[in-house]
């Protein structure tokens, strides 16, 4: 009879330049190099199955859970919002590097059975995130120029150029997303969402990329996967006031409010914009609402393949 190969465990603490690994056998810490070949000469010299719990970051993880996966090991990113809570939890005071390989080890053995392993995104998800992404930048960069340069009436000249280059990057950038589309196979699905009043290329093209990420259960996971579900806050008597997460891509979620802003104006979602202002709700509330409505809509167009077919009356 075959005896079962127990699972190796690692808490992985992530910075730029190196790795904190803290290995669950023995809770030895190891310091890596955050380096390809480091990682995986590494990772080759693991006996057995491997379980990790890696800390997210903006890209210095990717490496580390590519070659994990690509080697058979399971994979599980933990956010940095939810391992700060964790330490809080049990009562943590300490922050360094090695503090927090061993926290994710501690945290990978009490919940790995409630964690979703990573999975690599397809061909294309992390193209058209990055130009979406560096996009926002742009155009922060051009909000942020404008409103400081606005109050020097000698400098009007050399603005006016400088915007022109901005409207020049951003054309490229927007250029580059429709072919990333094409080359992708997903145009047709981003047309598909723009026949939603309100959702233009842009906001297309994020729903897109967001719903080819993973393979999405339900509308309620791809509004989660976005950030616009709402955390609830309740207690006896007491109820608490109602804030969206905010766990997905904050590009995303901008480009979703300006697509409300300008569903909001347009015959068909107008009344239900309005029925949620008469009820007494903030102008903000009720976009976040109508956001998560066109996700909603967009969500189920492009899981049935099916075609947008506009009603004068929504329903909330």
């Amino acid at each position: 009879m075959a005896m079962a190969v127990e699972t190796l465990q690692l808490g992985v603490d992530v910075a730029k330049a190196e790795l904190v690994l803290c290995q669950g056998w023995d809770e030895q810490l190891v310091t890596l190099a955050n380096e390809r070949r480091a990682i995986r000469s590494y990772l080759k010299h693991l006996s057995g199955p491997t379980a990790l719990a890696v800390e997210a970051t903006n890209r210095f993880h990717l490496a580390l859970v590519e070659e994990a996966q690509a080697l058979g090991h399971t994979v599980y990113v933990v956010d940095g919002y939810r391992l700060n809570a964790y330490r809080k939890s049990i009562g943590g005071r300490a922050k360094t590097d090695a503090s927090d390989a061993r926290l994710l080890l501690r945290y990978l053995r009490h919940e790995q059975t409630s964690l979703r392993p990573w999975s690599p995104p397809p061909a294309g998800y992390n193209r058209l995130i990055r130009l979406l992404r560096r996009r926002a930048s742009l155009i922060q960069a051009k909000v942020a120029l404008t409103q400081s340069l606005q109050e020097l009436p000698e400098l009007k000249a050399a603005v006016r150029s400088l915007l022109r280059q901005f409207a020049r990057l951003d054309l490229l950038i927007q250029t580059r997303l429709r072919q990333a589309l094409a080359e992708h196979g997903w145009a047709a699905d981003a047309q598909r969402c723009q026949a939603i009043e309100g959702i233009g290329p842009l906001t297309a093209a994020g729903l897109v990329t967001v719903f080819r990420r993973g393979a999405f259960h339900s509308s309620d996971a791809f509004i989660a996967f976005l950030g616009l579900d709402v955390r609830v806050r309740d207690s006896g008597q007491f109820t608490g006031r109602r804030k969206l997460t905010k766990q997905g891509d904050p590009e995303l979620r901008r480009l979703l409010h300006n697509a409300a802003m300008a569903a909001c104006r347009c015959a068909t979602w107008q009344p239900f914009y309005q029925r949620y202002r008469n009820r007494g709700l903030s102008t903000t509330q009720c976009l976040v609402i109508l956001a998560r409505k066109l996700a909603r809509i967009a969500f189920a167009l492009l899981k049935n393949q099916s075609t947008y077919q506009p009603s004068s009356t929504p329903m909330p």
